[in-house]
């Protein structure tokens, strides 16, 4: 199954085709395979770019078989014959390809028109990507948290990820349905891509390779890309969204991220710097909790809040978010909550005496009204992040905060 079909507007001429130099150029140059496959042969991308390029004499190219030249001469090889103007040229099968060269393919198909109808904006569907890929986790431990959920019904399309610390879902507007789980590394590349494209045109079909296999489509006036989707079942992500808050903050994440990257200069470890957030009297403040600095920023506030965020992941979330975004929190143990444009970015904060202290208080005035089991779950999951944070190796393939 080819990730990449690079769809050429030319001719078709014998086993070969003839097509516009400058336009066979852009679309090789758009795709993200290391490989190209023309008629029967393999050669490198890149270098047949270089070629193309440096050729003169004509804006057409025509390339096809070499069928004047013998076995004998060829030495048992096949060539591919490449006409431009006055130049000819014989490729032969491998060229530019080297031990190192990876082994990803995209095949060239050339047709007289092609023509995509979009039901989706490119650049809309790139900055979802952008949004969502940052969140997937790593490892092999957990394969389907390793992919982008895509699920498309009631007229929109929702792109998920998660990480076991944090949950993002971006949601567009999509005429269709359908549901593919596609791996991270397969979608790296693809949101540059689709910010070149003029077109984009989502859809799912049937992949064939078993009876409820999934595979998504992804079309651009040039490229076509396929991905079966991963068998696996995701988690139901829905309900690990927070719906009722306390404490609500309207904010620029520009300033916040400016504030961020002066706290993480005075800290003692840059790689994990926790921040301390507290919502009230229109602004947001953030500090380091060893009281080295803060920075106010000015915000739009509904009650008042305190949490602390591990500062790796904060600053992650406001890039993600960028522009104006709404910070709500339930209580400083709790999933907290960002929210812009369509997109939702839940974090869980790091564990606190103070958190601690509210949480014993708070589970001590549910048992006495005897609240749901679940109730007392967000704890729990504080407990966790507490330990992972301590313990970030160990603890973290057990933590499923935004998985579970």
């Amino acid at each position: 199954m080819f990730l990449e079909q690079l769809n050429i507007v030319g001719k078709r001429s014998g086993d070969g085709f003839v097509a516009h130099k400058a336009m066979l150029i852009n679309a090789l140059s758009r795709a993200l395979a290391d490989r190209v496959m023309l008629m029967d042969f393999t050669i490198g991308r890149k270098g047949f770019v270089g070629y193309l390029k440096a050729l003169g004499g004509s804006n057409v190219v025509k390339v096809v078989p070499d069928g004047s030249a013998s076995v004998s001469q060829t030495n048992g090889h096949k060539r591919l014959k490449v006409l431009c103007g006055a130049n000819t040229s014989y490729l032969a099968d491998s060229e530019w390809i080297g031990e190192k060269t990876p082994l990803t393919l995209c095949d060239v198909r050339v047709s007289p028109n092609n023509s995509v109808k979009p039901n989706i904006g490119s650049l809309e569907l790139a900055e979802a990507l952008n949004r969502v890929l940052p969140f997937t986790a790593f490892g092999d431990d957990r394969p389907v948290l390793n992919c982008v959920l895509f699920t498309a019904k009631d007229g929109k399309l929702t792109l998920v990820s998660a990480d076991g610390f944090r949950l993002a879902v971006v949601t567009l507007d999509y005429d269709g349905e359908g549901q593919a789980l596609v791996n991270r590394d397969e979608l790296r590349g693809i949101a540059n891509a689709l910010r070149r494209a003029k077109r984009a045109r989502i859809s799912f079909e049937p992949s064939g390779e078993s009876l409820d296999g999934i595979s998504l489509i992804l079309d651009t006036e040039l490229i076509r890309y396929k991905w079966v989707s991963y068998q696996g079942t995701y988690p139901d992500w829905q309900k690990l969204l927070p719906t009722e808050f306390s404490t609500v903050a309207h904010f620029d994440t520009v300033e916040a991220i400016k504030a961020t990257l002066s706290l993480k200069a005075l800290s003692d470890n840059p790689k994990a710097y926790p921040i301390d957030l507290t919502i009230g009297d229109g602004k947001l403040t953030m500090a380091n909790p060893d009281d080295k600095g803060q920075a106010d920023i000015p915000a739009d506030t509904e009650g008042q809040g305190f949490v602390r965020i591990d500062g790796k992941y904060l600053t992650n979330a406001l890039k993600a978010c960028g522009g104006m975004v709404d910070f709500k929190l339930i209580n400083s143990y709790s999933p907290t909550l960002f929210t812009t444009d369509g997109y939702q970015l839940v974090v869980m904060p790091m564990v606190t005496d103070k958190a601690q202290a509210q949480a014993k208080a708070d589970n001590e005035a549910k048992a006495k009204g005897e609240p749901p089991a679940e109730q007392a779950e967000p704890v729990a999951e504080a407990e966790a992040v507490a330990e992972a944070e301590a313990k970030p190796k160990r603890s973290r393939k057990r933590d499923k905060v935004a998985v579970a």
